[in-house]
Order: structure tokens, then sequence, then C-alpha cells
């Protein structure tokens, strides 16, 4: 049954990776990001706080700073970062219950909005007086107002990110994820927080899924059902997003000529609404959904040591600087706005 369950999420999803990703060519640098994958996926689970895509991440970084990875691996290691990352997106929406999060997310709308906003427009702004790039300033920007490292992979096929700008723009997001995992309890019993508009604050604030819970249940449990539903109504932000900055980087390739939204329209978002929607009516059996739902996140750890495997570590050490700036900003911004609006 596990079989059939793979082979089926693979036809589902053929039309996103492509024919071509499935030659020979790409088959080595496939494993060789598939053998990394596999233990970062389980240290991910004894180091939660951190999780398997950064994790993912590192052992690429590591695997390319101390042994010299082959110019026949790099090609299918970058292709994989690049392909099995939409795919994973795709996957990503069978563990999402459209009725669960509108039954209960509802009430978390407004703060959502104005935590969207507000990141949004702080990036651009910030981020152009630091002199960092558009694509930094939108993978930071999407990655503190959305959902972390699921909204930075999402958003970075659709504005050509290269791999250094996702690896150092999951890595700011890490480093504050584990902040406020620390940091958001204490405030909030200082500030004498109900567990209802505790859980609004960390689901709409903190970014990880794994820090929201860990900050969540670390104040209580009704706290933490709380986070967990309002941060996933706010990953359901990653469609207008996504296909907003689609229309936008169209518009840029063609100098403001003739705008098509077929070829410009990002389909693996497409992919994912369409799997929250199969999901939500039960079209699916549960085993099958949420086999494909965890399938999709180990998907985007093979697809995190591809980016890995691109980077080098050293660079990154030394221009994270002004990222980590621009991070910090954002995150302060997203936790005083969200906690204005809830007080």
């Amino acid at each position: 049954m596990t079989v059939l369950y793979i082979l089926l999420a693979l036809l589902i999803t053929l039309p996103i990776t492509g024919v071509s990703y499935y030659s020979a060519k790409n088959l080595r640098g496939a494993l060789l990001c598939l053998s990394l994958a596999v233990p970062a996926f389980f240290l991910g689970r004894f180091l939660p706080l951190a999780g398997g895509p950064v994790i993912g991440i590192l052992l690429g970084m590591l695997a390319a700073l101390f042994r010299r990875v082959p110019a026949e691996f790099k090609a299918g290691a970058k292709e994989t970062g690049k392909r099995v990352l939409q795919t994973a997106i795709v996957l990503f929406g069978f563990q999402m219950n459209l009725t669960y999060v509108l039954d209960i997310g509802w009430q978390s709308v407004p703060v959502l909005l104005a935590v969207v906003a507000a990141a949004l427009i702080l990036a651009v702004a910030v981020g152009r007086k630091l002199g960092l790039s558009p694509n930094e300033q939108t993978l930071i920007g999407v990655g503190t107002a959305i959902c972390g490292g699921s909204a930075i992979a999402a958003t970075a096929p659709i504005i050509k990110a290269d791999d250094n700008q996702v690896a150092t723009s999951i890595s700011i997001i890490f480093l504050f994820n584990v902040i406020a995992v620390f940091v958001f309890p204490a405030l909030g019993h200082i500030l004498g927080l109900d567990d209802t508009r505790f859980g609004i604050w960390a689901g709409a604030a903190i970014n990880d899924t794994s820090s929201v819970v860990a900050a969540g249940f670390s104040y209580s449990e009704a706290a933490g059902n709380t986070a967990t539903v309002v941060k996933l109504s706010r990953t359901l932000m990653i469609i207008p997003i996504s296909l907003a900055l689609a229309m936008l980087q169209a518009r840029r390739e063609q100098g403001g000529g003739k705008f098509s939204l077929v070829k410009s329209f990002p389909w693996f978002v497409a992919g994912f609404l369409a799997a929250c929607i199969v999901n939500t009516a039960g079209v699916v059996p549960t085993a099958a959904a949420a086999f494909w739902g965890d399938m999709g996140r180990f998907l985007i750890i093979v697809a995190m040591v591809g980016i890995g495997l691109g980077v080098s570590l050293p660079a990154l050490l030394t221009n994270s600087k002004k990222p980590v700036i621009l991070g910090g900003c954002l995150s302060l911004t997203v936790a005083a706005v969200s906690l204005a609006i809830i007080l």
C-alpha cells in the first residue's frame, strides 16, 4: 500500500517536477540528497526546535565544505533543490483541513493581515536601506510574515532565488524562531495573557510550526491548540502572496510588457490548494492524506539538502550580518504589531 501511495503522489506531481527531472543525469545528485536527508529527518525528530529542513541544509553545506562534490553530482542536486521543493509544497497541502482552520482561525484574520502587511512593507523599506537584494528582502519578508521555511520554499522558485539566498533566509528565520520559543511564554505570563490571546499571538508571530507548538504548549494545552490552528491559517497566506509575487516577477522579466497569467502562474501553488481541498473534502482516505503530508515534509528536507550542497558555508557566515539585522527588525515588528492588536 505504501508503494501505491508513493506512485500516486509521483503521478500527481509529475507535471510539477517535469519528466526531464527523472533522467539518469540527475540520479546521482538526487541519491546524494536522499542519503543526507534520511539522517536529517531523524535528527529533526530529536531536535524539534531545529527541525529536519534546517538540519538538512546544514548537512548539505557541511558536505560541500569538507568533501568536494563532483560536478556530475552537483547538477542533480541543484535540480533536486528546485524541482522537489515544488513537489513538497503540493504534498504539504494534504495536512491542511480548511474546515478546521475556518472554524477557529477566523478570529485571527485581522492579526494575520496586519502581520503580513507590516512585515512585507518593512522588509522592502529596511532591506533597501541595508543594501540587500530584492530576493533577500522578499525571502526574509515572507518567511517572517507567513510561515518560515515553508513560505521561503514556496517563494524561492517563483522569484528565482539562488541557493545562497535561500540558505541565508532559512538560517535567519531559524535563529529568531529559537529565541521566540523562550521569550514568548515569559512575556505572555508577564503581560497576563489568557490562553486564547497567547495562542493567537504565538501562532501569528512565531514562524516555524515546531516553534509555535513548543511555545504554545509550554504555556498551556489550550494555548497550544489555538496557536497550532492560527499557524495553519497563516500558512494559507502562501497562496495569495505566491500569486502576487508571480505576477510581479513576470512583469519585471517582461519589462512592463504584455502580462501572461498562464505562463507566470505558479502551478505548484495551485496543486497545494487542490491538495488542501481534497483533504478537507475527505476524498482521500485519512491514512493516505497523512502519508502524503509526511512525504511532503520529508521532501522539503531532501530539497534543503540539495540547496545546501550548492552553498558556501564560509561565505554564508561572512555575509549574514545585514540579513540578521533585517530578520531581527521584522521579528520584533511582527511580535509588536500582533500583540498590540490582541491587547
